[in-house]
């Protein structure tokens, strides 16, 4: 009896929208009388009323196949009708990437569905991505609205703050890489004695290369606002030469608090990087973060981080990091935004050579493209040295550009994750010539899919 009033439920969830979605624009009626008969005579509309009975009979299985199998109607309004049953279903089951999935190719196909975006940005809260989920609402709001719609979307934006407790990403990639230890081509160096000659590994290496990146975390509510939330994140690059693998792990623990539109978030905690399967250097860090959005399409954010850095094979360059930078994010129209990033860096160390200032910037934006999505981002930052290290003839002066462009392909989606192809490419001017070099690298690999 217990199954059948959750399965009750349930069914009454998958044909109705929360109470303040309710009003908005409603996916068009699917189900037409004037279809053709389908699956051994069988309109969609009595398929839907099956779906219905299947539900009814505590059999989401059943339900789940026939949905299914109406994704590949031929035509888009019955398809899109079953998707967006499919996935409030899959929300309730708690299946919240299959659910977003399938919202996600709703929209690929009707980009205006302001009822399934919302929808779309409910389910990615209900799964941890609160950035995805604010992103969703801000294309929303790109758009007319009647003014009752958007105070409903001012007020889901709100709710956010009640966010699930436990969250996790993965990406996984493989990097045919020009350049996989950035550094030289050049076979010598100068310095203040003479011209002194590489070696074969401290020039320009290329390489196929394994990425892998991830992170989970938990989020513990301690008060109306507040929240206790600790977070693991690692990330490493691996060759066939052992030599140059680069990984890094980070484990912080941050108070959250979130007052109205606000969210402020302090960490703390530590870094641990490996070269060469060697320890490198071991990082203690506190960070804050701010976020605020700017009217109903953009977002600011800014964070402030202190750190403390251990080289293990240099105590010269041993000293306190601090780093900030301050951004806006805003949703160009339902399909499409971008962002501008500035930041400044500075790097105090033992040896003042080892000692820079940097300043910089980047620009990212995205469309989407049918059952793409479509990104592309431009970066420049300036460095300088606070002296001249003694062997070197000039004091460092650092001038880099980098620039990425690449597709997510969403209708290879395979449980959740999808293929994406990216290319990168870096050039480093520097006064110092082991710091000089240039670098393209072109990576394949899957992501979310939403």
């Amino acid at each position: 009896m217990a199954n059948n009033g959750r399965y009750r439920a349930m069914r009454a969830a998958a044909f109705s929208l929360a109470p303040m979605l309710a009003f908005l624009c409603a996916v068009p009626a699917m189900a037409q009388d004037s279809a053709p008969v389908r699956m051994e005579g069988l309109k969609p509309a009595d398929l839907f009323n099956i779906a219905d009975q299947a539900l009814a009979a505590n059999r989401p299985q059943d339900a789940e196949a026939i949905y299914r199998a109406l994704t590949h109607d031929p035509d888009v309004e019955i398809r899109s009708e079953a998707r967006f049953r499919l996935a409030l279903m899959l929300s309730v089951l708690g299946r919240y990437t299959e659910s977003a999935v399938e919202l996600r190719a709703i929209l690929d196909e009707k980009p205006d569905a302001v009822r399934v975006r919302l929808e779309l940005a409910r389910v990615l809260a209900l799964g941890g991505d609160e950035s995805g989920a604010r992103r969703e609402l801000r294309q929303v709001q790109a758009g007319e609205l009647p003014p009752e719609v958007a105070q409903v979307v001012d007020q889901f934006a709100g709710a956010l703050r009640s966010r699930k407790p436990f969250g996790a990403s993965i990406e996984l990639a493989l990097v045919p890489d020009s350049n996989i230890n950035r550094a030289t081509d050049s076979t010598t160096l100068d310095t203040i004695i003479a011209p002194l000659e590489l070696s074969r590994d401290a020039r320009e290496q290329s390489g196929l290369g394994a990425r892998v990146s991830g992170q989970v975390f938990l989020r513990q509510r301690i008060g109306k606002h507040l929240a206790i939330v600790p977070r693991i994140s690692a990330q490493g690059e691996f060759y066939r030469q052992s030599q140059f693998d680069d990984i890094s792990a980070s484990a912080l623990i941050g108070l959250e608090w979130s007052p109205g539109k606000e969210r402020f978030q302090l960490s703390a905690g530590g870094t641990q990087r490996w070269y060469g399967l060697d320890p490198y250097a071991t990082t203690a860090t506190a960070t804050l973060n701010w976020q605020h959005p700017i009217g109903r399409r953009t977002q600011l954010s800014a964070t402030a981080t202190m750190a403390s850095t251990d080289y293990r094979l240099n105590d010269l360059q041993d000293g306190m990091l601090y780093y900030g930078d301050i951004s806006v994010e805003r949703a160009f129209d339902r399909r499409s935004g971008g962002g501008l990033t500035f930041s400044v860096t500075r790097q105090s160390a033992a040896d003042p050579g080892y000692s820079t200032t940097a300043v910089g910037g980047t620009a990212i934006a995205w469309t989407e493209a049918g059952h793409s999505t479509i990104f592309a981002n431009i970066g420049v930052r300036g460095l300088q040295a606070d002296a001249r290290i003694f062997l070197y003839p000039e004091r460092r002066r650092d001038l880099l550009l980098s620039a990425s462009t690449g597709v997510t392909l969403r209708r290879l989606t395979l449980g959740g994750f999808a293929p994406f192809v990216r290319l990168s490419v870096e050039r480093n001017f520097s006064t110092v010539g082991i710091y000089d070099y240039r670098r393209a690298a072109l990576s394949f690999g899957i992501t979310r899919a939403f």
